[in-house]
């Protein structure tokens, strides 16, 4: 499984961290083999809305031909959505089998069209900016449909990762996830994904 992340200027980090620290597992803990993942971005390095650094491995790759594209929220989704040269080029993971965000993610998920007919959430403060995106905005902390697969706000990216790691393995590996990162809080079966 080949893994973009998509960071850019006022992102929330703990949208992408606490994702990208359970999805990652599934090389760290040898629970699927030929996993890798890229930083990608529109620079080479992106500062989050408090000032926090990091470096983009890939500046502007095609998306297309990665597994799973993640988009974490933050303040700079309300602009970003707005941006022609960065919706473009998220649009290059129109074909990418799993396209995932957490928080205002689900924004620029919208912008590229990606939830046009779908359902989907967001962050509970932005249900009314998803709105013009998707056909139908869930109040709920995770929501499936097809290979689009939006989260609530900030918090739920550690249980987005999981629930991902559920769907790609089963049950059975997520258990030994929540015991190694002292997690409790998610409840496997929970969250079934609509065709």
């Amino acid at each position: 499984m080949k893994m973009a992340f998509v960071l850019f200027d006022g992102m929330t980090t703990l949208d992408f961290v606490g994702f990208y620290d359970v999805i990652t597992r599934l090389r760290v803990m040898r629970l699927m083999e030929d996993v890798s993942w890229d930083l990608c971005g529109v620079k080479e390095e992106v500062c989050d809305e408090l000032g926090v650094t990091i470096r983009v491995g890939l500046v502007r790759p095609d998306l297309s031909g990665y597994d799973l594209v993640f988009v974490p929220g933050g303040m700079g989704t309300r602009a970003l959505r707005h941006d022609d040269a960065f919706v473009g080029w998220l649009r290059t993971a129109e074909r990418v089998p799993l396209r995932v965000s957490v928080c205002t993610g689900s924004l620029l998920l919208g912008a590229a069209g990606f939830l046009q007919g779908r359902r989907a959430t967001t962050h509970p403060l932005a249900y009314d900016l998803l709105e013009p995106y998707c056909a139908e905005v869930v109040r709920e902390r995770i929501v499936v449909d097809g290979n689009v697969i939006t989260g609530g706000g900030v918090s739920t990216s550690i249980d987005l990762g999981l629930y991902l790691l559920e769907r790609l393995l089963g049950p059975e590996p997520v258990p030994d996830v929540m015991r190694v990162m002292d997690y409790p809080y998610y409840e496997t079966g929970k969250y079934g994904h609509r065709p």
